[in-house]
């Protein structure tokens, strides 16, 4: 690609947004040319905007310390400026939602990061390896709204990215799942900036997150389902049963899962089968050779205590699901326990792949 496309990022000043520049520096196909986030931050230098308050830990991009930030409430202030947006917006879910149509309604695609979208019937919710026939849905979305450039795709709740591959895998190769228990033991960055208060972390664990168990429990099916009538019509299995904890931990979503096939007894995978189809999976984000897919987007270890958030986060530069302990179980068939980052894989950079995947899709070609 011999000229890169602009983009923008919206909620540029928060914990992802921050996530989102700092993974675009030196991105291939990508460069950040506009950055918007909320009316009190409107009208500074980036780097004024989030003085004291850069997370990431690395120097702020030079391409990006003096931008000015605009008002991400006006869509129209990114016209010409950038050719589609990231959406990283912290608001109510109403707000979010009309905010990202509006985008779209001015010729501008939102790639979006948020919640507000996610069971829009005609907004894809995309996991790359799994259901990127999803974005055929995209068609009718234009249509129906009478955008003429403009769409919106979202990215699934970041807890979700611990077990869908390996779910997903093992439907595809012909082992489909009957019911599931998941419980998450989710990072404290999963709550965003200043997130969980310190006091209620130390020393402890939380055994309640708002909202997120129906995530957990819902999500996956619209992930699993079929494009049909112009719609994402939800899959109707597995039938999923979660518990979702948050842990004293930075980065790094892990889940214990046990899961029961919908087969007869003789027609079970054994435990080595299972871990054939994880090692070998691959997907169409392989296949394009996608810069932020990962090689082997299923790792599995053998060691008795992996995977761990400190140890495993960062395998495949923190877009692979790590999978270990995987053995029978005494009341469904199986269980694991799976880890996957959740400020890159299940945030900014899963956003990013799916901005790749609709991009190797032509779907920015007209822009």
């Amino acid at each position: 690609m011999n000229q890169k496309i602009k983009v923008g990022v919206l909620g540029a000043t928060g914990m992802v947004g921050q996530r989102y520049i700092k993974l675009l520096e030196n991105h291939p196909w990508f460069e950040v040319s506009y950055v918007a986030a909320s009316p009190r931050s409107a009208g500074k230098l980036y780097k004024d905007a989030v003085q004291n308050r850069w997370l990431i830990g690395e120097n702020i991009p030079e391409g990006v310390q003096n931008l000015t930030v605009e008002d991400a409430n006006i869509a129209e202030k990114a016209l010409g400026k950038c050719q589609f947006v990231f959406s990283a917006l912290e608001m109510g879910k109403d707000e979010i939602k009309a905010l990202e149509a509006s985008y779209a309604q001015n010729g501008i695609p939102v790639v979006s990061n948020a919640s507000a979208n996610r069971w829009t019937e005609d907004v894809p919710m995309l996991i790359p390896e799994i259901n990127y026939s999803h974005l055929d849905v995209i068609a009718e979305q234009k249509k129906h709204h009478g955008w003429d450039k403009g769409f919106i795709a979202v990215k699934p709740n970041c807890s979700l990215q611990t077990y869908m591959m390996p779910l997903f895998a093992l439907q595809e190769a012909g082992y489909p799942v009957k019911r599931m228990i998941v419980t998450t033991l989710q990072a404290t960055s999963g709550a965003g900036y200043p997130g969980v208060p310190s006091f209620d972390m130390v020393d402890n664990i939380v055994p309640y997150i708002g909202g997120e168990e129906e995530k957990t429990e819902k999500e996956c099916l619209k992930i699993l389902g079929k494009v049909k009538d112009g719609k994402i019509e939800n899959a109707s299995s597995p039938v999923v049963s979660s518990t979702c904890t948050r842990v004293p931990v930075i980065d790094g979503h892990t889940a214990c899962v046990s899961l029961e096939f919908d087969l007869p007894e003789d027609k079970k995978p054994s435990l080595e089968e299972i871990e054939r189809v994880w090692t070998s999976f691959k997907s169409v984000p392989q296949d394009l050779n996608l810069p932020s897919a990962p090689v082997h987007p299923i790792v599995v270890r053998h060691e008795e205590n992996r995977p761990q958030p400190r140890r495993d986060r960062e395998t495949e530069k923190g877009m692979a699901c790590v999978i270990g302990r995987l053995r029978k179980c005494n009341v469904f068939d199986v269980k694991f326990v799976a880890l996957s980052h959740n400020t890159k894989r299940g945030a900014a950079l899963g956003g990013i792949l799916n901005a790749e995947l609709l991009k190797a899709k032509g779907f920015f070609d007209n822009l």
